[in-house]
């Protein structure tokens, strides 16, 4: 990309990030600047208001590509926004997980956001929509729909990884295990009590390989389904999920899919999509591929459970 080609549309959540991650943006943007690039920097009041942002610069002819600062929330609204757009998208992470740019390969670090921009190597990113809301990640119903409905419900702007120990704590002595049924393109594959993710990639929090085979741009959203009626079943699987077997174990079933239903007598069970709370069941998710172009780090690898705890303690 040159500066003649168009503005840079800069959509910047400015509740989002440690001081850190802010700096990295401002010496971004400061880099962009002295390249002789124009930046047209927009702070949201709302995810709405990201997705707001995103569309205008989608369909703005002098708009040449856009950057998004923030967390999964506020990443999901701009890729809404643009979906459909031939307009790339360069992510600075700067929330608390950072589920999409770290499965894109990003980190904090300046060079890294130069070095993508300067290669210009462009890759599809599949959304996943559920009920009419897109998500880029991960949706999760049951158990993990509960923690992030206590997260949400103590939030107070940013938020770290220590703010969910409290909530993961009285969701492990809480939770009742209700039953689900999930569809996979029209074939019922499971009826009972367990734990449900539907996924555009393959890691989740503190990088847990949840769904091992996910390619945000294969055109497919995979499901994992972990059968799961105690809590001693779920400390089996979050060990087996930690190191990589339950996959392949026989209370886990793995598909994948373009359309997935979940649905469930039991109304109250909570849902989520890329960590904020989603709509109730039932609802129907399909993918749309190739919905948004993604400058991303080529070559790079997401980041896994080592490396995101050493960020997670700085």
């Amino acid at each position: 990309m040159k500066p003649e080609d168009g503005y840079i549309a800069y959509i910047v959540n400015p509740k989002s990030g440690a001081t850190s991650t802010k700096m990295t943006g401002r010496r971004f943007e400061r880099y962009l600047i002295k390249r002789g690039y124009e930046i047209r920097g927009s702070l949201t009041t709302s995810l709405s208001h990201a997705c707001d942002l995103a569309t205008d610069a989608a369909v703005d002819y002098d708009c040449a590509m856009v950057v998004a600062a923030g967390g999964d929330g506020t990443i999901r609204e701009v890729v809404h926004g643009l979906e459909g757009s031939d307009k790339p998208l360069l992510i600075m992470p700067s929330g608390t997980e950072n589920l999409l740019a770290n499965e894109l390969g990003f980190d904090e670090k300046l060079k890294t956001l130069i070095r993508t921009f300067e290669a210009g190597y462009i890759r599809p990113l599949d959304l996943g929509n559920v009920n009419g809301r897109c998500f880029t990640s991960v949706a999760g119903f049951g158990f993990d729909g509960e923690v992030v409905k206590r997260v949400s419900e103590q939030r107070a702007g940013h938020i770290n990884h220590f703010d969910y120990f409290w909530p993961i704590w009285r969701s492990f002595w809480g939770y009742d295990f209700a039953p689900m049924k999930v569809e996979v393109d029209g074939e019922e594959i499971y009826e009972g009590p367990g734990l449900v993710f539907v996924g555009n990639i393959s890691r989740y929090a503190v990088g847990l390989q949840l769904l091992h085979y996910a390619d945000y741009g294969d055109g497919l959203l995979d499901v994992c389904i972990y059968k799961c009626a105690s809590r001693i079943h779920l400390i089996k699987h979050s060990m087996m999920t930690i190191i990589k077997h339950h996959a392949n174990c026989r209370d886990v079933i793995y598909r994948q899919g373009k359309k997935i239903n979940v649905g469930s007598v039991i109304k109250t069970i909570r849902t989520e999509i890329d960590g904020d709370p989603g709509p109730s069941l039932p609802v129907e998710i399909n993918v749309i591929p190739h919905a948004v172009n993604c400058i991303v780090p080529e070559g790079a690898r997401p980041a896994g459970i080592r490396t995101r705890i050493i960020r997670a303690i700085g």
